[in-house]
């Protein structure tokens, strides 16, 4: 038996903490189901890494809240209902795998003793929700344990320092945001250790431009900030709730503002259904509510420049008034070159960097060739009974039921675009 990677629900990305909260109070008894997918399908598993998951899925069901963890959200989180730190208290908050989860697992067709894995959560919303971020983290993990084991720990921590002093440098706001797709939890916390050694070189100006994790465990055991707001699965949620596509970004920040308060509705995420479409709705009392968007698809130079000239030219608001952060698939070099482009265009900008901090890994054998990341995602597939889907920003992101795909871009006019860095396959390769 293995030891459990997992050992809290903390260890999962803020936002769905905050969702939980918004599901819990908003949609209590709605049914979903979540599939996992694996876009680097040519990167497949062996038996002794699907072994290994499976004894390590089985092993978030001992986990709990416990109180001081629930002390640590109140005071870290304060705009977290009430109801929902108590709700969390409760016995009730347990998930269930042998229940929830079905796993199994295909031959790869010419090649023996690979095998695709194939992952179904089933559920009520508030009892599956808090899965997707430590599933994507194990499997991440099994694959580098048994399959992809070329690789080493050396240099890890300096190589995250490296790349938190160029951004320092440039002085640029950023974040650590690589849970989803990290080459295991220890590399993680090897990544936050680099990132705090840099840090502590210049305290006073470092700590206002590193902003903090998106693990919140990790933000707990680094004295940072947990940081983030919401996920395109808020959206895709409602807008299968509701069956109105044409009202479902305005109903998603209308039970998201409610739940928290507009001071708190943080950045707004835009391509859900393309951010054309978005943008329709993101007029006052929601433009002033959030205090900027997130781009997490399409050409971010052009995003960049439609954001702009919808609060500038469109809303009349002062330049550097909001922010845009950049969030797709970031490097360092990708982080300078877009933090020039929003200040040309008079936006402020974060950073939200993941992979790249969390699964850069070169051959041990070869360091000239990329140990390439798995590019892997858990999506709502329904939701209250309907398909759920999402159109992004460009085709590579788009998912769910193709019927509906189609149907909702005819409804909303969606224009489809392509553009130079769209190859969801191998996102990350050198």
């Amino acid at each position: 038996m293995s030891e459990p990677v997992i050992k809290s629900l903390l260890d999962t990305d803020m936002y769905k903490v905050t969702m939980h909260a918004a599901v819990v109070t908003n949609f209590p008894k709605v049914e979903v189901v979540y599939k996992y997918t694996n876009r680097s399908s040519d990167l497949t598993f062996n038996e002794e890494a699907v072994l290994w998951l499976k004894e390590q899925i089985s092993y978030l069901g001992d986990l709990t809240f416990t109180d001081e963890e629930v002390e640590y959200l109140a005071r870290e989180i304060p705009y977290l209902p009430q109801k929902y730190l108590e709700y969390i208290k409760t016995s009730e908050v347990k998930l269930r795998p042998s229940e929830q989860i079905n796993f199994s697992v295909e031959d790869v067709e010419g090649r023996p003793g690979r095998l695709n894995i194939n992952l179904l959560i089933k559920g009520l919303w508030k009892d599956t929700i808090l899965y997707e971020i430590p599933l994507l983290a194990l499997v991440s993990e099994a694959y580098f344990k048994f399959v992809d084991t070329d690789w080493n720990y050396d240099g890890q921590r300096e190589k995250a320092s490296a790349k938190a002093r160029e951004l320092f440098k440039n002085k640029l706001a950023f974040s650590e945001f690589g849970s989803r797709r990290r080459r295991s939890y220890e590399t993680q916390t090897l990544v936050m250790q680099g990132i705090m050694d840099v840090v502590q070189e210049n305290p006073e100006e470092y700590t206002k431009l590193f902003l903090g994790s998106s693990n919140v465990l990790m933000a707990k055991m680094n004295g940072v900030k947990p940081v983030g707001t919401v996920a395109h699965e808020w959206f895709m949620g409602i807008a299968s709730i509701t069956q109105d596509y044409i009202h479902a970004n305005k109903a998603s920040m209308d039970y998201w503002i409610n739940t928290f308060g507009p001071k708190n509705a943080g950045l707004a995420l835009t391509d859900t259904f393309g951010t054309d479409d978005f943008l329709k709705s993101f007029y006052p009392p929601y433009s002033d509510a959030y205090v900027g968007v997130r781009q997490d698809s399409g050409d971010p130079q052009k995003y960049t420049e439609k954001i702009a000239h919808h609060y500038h030219d469109v809303l009349g608001l002062p330049k550097f008034s909001k922010v845009v952060c950049f969030s797709d698939s970031l490097s360092v070099d990708k982080a300078i070159q877009y933090a020039k482009c929003a200040h040309e265009n008079g936006m402020l900008a974060s950073f939200g960097i993941g992979t790249n901090f969390t699964n850069d890994f070169y051959l041990a054998t070869n360091p000239h060739i990329k140990s390439e990341p798995l590019n892997i995602v858990v999506k709502l597939r329904e939701v209250a009974g309907n398909p759920a889907i999402k159109i992004s920003d460009n085709l590579g992101k788009n998912m769910g039921d193709p019927k509906t795909v189609k149907k909702v871009k005819e409804e909303l006019g969606y224009v489809e675009r392509t553009w130079a860095g769209d190859n969801e396959a191998h996102r990350w390769a050198a």
